[in-house]
């Protein structure tokens, strides 16, 4: 009967649970934007390695403003401090990578392909033959440069695949040469596509529109360049220790006094991603926020319609109580009819948010987790049941005798 009643009125149906509609789309959509990312991030950041230890001059994370005076000021890391890094007991490995994307004058360096396309904005990197022992990026193709290219300024590279896509298109780019600030460069590897975290796009957003060369072939580039980052590797079980007598040897290295804070940033996987999900967390409280706005509007709908239905069928229900039927009886069938209500609107909402999420898919990272719809359509039905009991309620103590005279 409370089915039967809500399709006999359509349309005021579907506009009282237009608020539970938006309610539930907008708890899916961030649930799977959200949850999209996280993994994203944390398949970025452990593709580094769960054993990693990130180490630069600025801290390293989501920014949510600009470097502070004191971190623009602070001493560049060094090669030294790299060697001395790997020198220590609990470290397996120490990879730096020296940033030259721009000259020394702030222009960018241009890299200009045999296809005649020319770009500014592939990242460029100088780095040692040990990235092969690290889990940073990997080969598909090719080889690895060695220690004596590395020892001689070699001018070899290893290139992403957004660098491959863009300078050569029709076969592979072993053997062939690409031309850096001026110079040729004979590519000897390909590297692997990496997750792109916000939707890809070109140049500085792209992770994998990257380029790897030897140390001293990147100097040779931008003589001057200073701007060094530090992957260290902790040895398996170590990683607590590792990261004590790192931050312990550069604090003496560069000088820190006791009592003050460190100069330098160093940061793991486990923080960077815990670092990220603070943030994603205050996101999602947010939309929580804004999502239970439009079930509470639901919410109110569905209790105005109800207590509308209770007036229309007041007769109705004076001639079920004077059949025999209890208080309980009338108060089910219209909680049965708000619940029903509600959840159909949650279904509705479910729907429309998980085809919305697939086109989301295309530009950003977008999952849905197990719980976001299970969320969604037992609220609906919740708001069904709490904003539906007054008014049942209200329906259920009415008299019989007064309603089997009510006209």
């Amino acid at each position: 009967m409370a089915i039967a009643t809500l399709r006999s009125n359509k349309l005021r149906s579907f506009l009282t649970i237009f608020g539970v509609i938006i309610g539930v789309i907008t708890v899916m959509l961030i649930s799977s934007l959200i949850s999209g990312i996280n993994v994203a991030v944390e398949k970025e950041v452990e593709s580094f390695g769960t054993r990693s230890i990130f180490l630069y001059k600025m801290d390293i994370g989501i920014r949510t403003s600009a470097p502070t005076r004191e971190e623009r000021m602070r001493k560049n890391l060094t090669m030294e401090d790299a060697e001395a890094i790997r020198n220590l007991s609990t470290i397996e490995l120490a990879v730096p990578f020296l940033d030259i994307s721009n000259n020394f004058f702030g222009q960018k360096i241009l890299v200009t392909g045999k296809n005649g396309k020319t770009s500014s904005a592939v990242q460029l990197n100088g780095t040692l033959p040990d990235i092969e022992k690290s889990t940073t990026e990997v080969l598909v193709e090719g080889r690895w440069f060695t220690q004596p290219e590395s020892d001689n300024k070699a001018d070899v590279c290893l290139v992403g695949s957004s660098v491959v896509e863009n300078y050569f298109p029709y076969g592979s780019p072993v053997g062939e040469t690409l031309e850096i600030g001026g110079r040729e460069f004979r590519v000897i590897g390909t590297l692997q596509k990496k997750e792109q975290l916000f939707g890809g796009g070109g140049g500085n957003n792209d992770q994998s529109n990257t380029i790897y060369m030897p140390m001293g072939s990147a100097l040779r580039l931008k003589p001057y360049a200073n701007d060094l980052f530090i992957l260290a590797v902790a040895r398996e079980g170590f990683l607590n220790e590792a990261k004590d007598q790192v931050q312990d040897l550069l604090r003496i290295r560069r000088n820190v006094k006791f009592g003050e804070p460190n100069n330098f940033a160093m940061e793991t996987a486990a923080s960077l991603i815990e670092q990220f999900q603070s943030i994603t967390a205050g996101v999602a409280l947010a939309m929580v926020v804004i999502s239970s706005i439009g079930l509470m509007i639901g919410g109110i709908g569905v209790m105005n319609i109800m207590l509308v239905s209770v007036t229309e069928r007041t007769r109705e229900i004076g001639i079920r109580k004077a059949i025999g039927a209890k208080q309980s009886d009338i108060l089910l069938q219209f909680l049965i009819e708000a619940a029903t209500l509600t959840g159909f609107g949650g279904l509705v909402g479910l729907a429309i948010g998980w085809g919305l999420t697939f086109l989301i898919a295309l530009v950003f990272p977008s999952y849905v987790p197990l719980w976001a719809p299970l969320v969604g359509f037992f609220a609906s039905v919740g708001i069904g049941l709490i904003f539906g009991l007054f008014p049942a309620w209200k329906a259920a103590r009415l008299d019989p005798i007064e309603s089997l005279r009510y006209e």
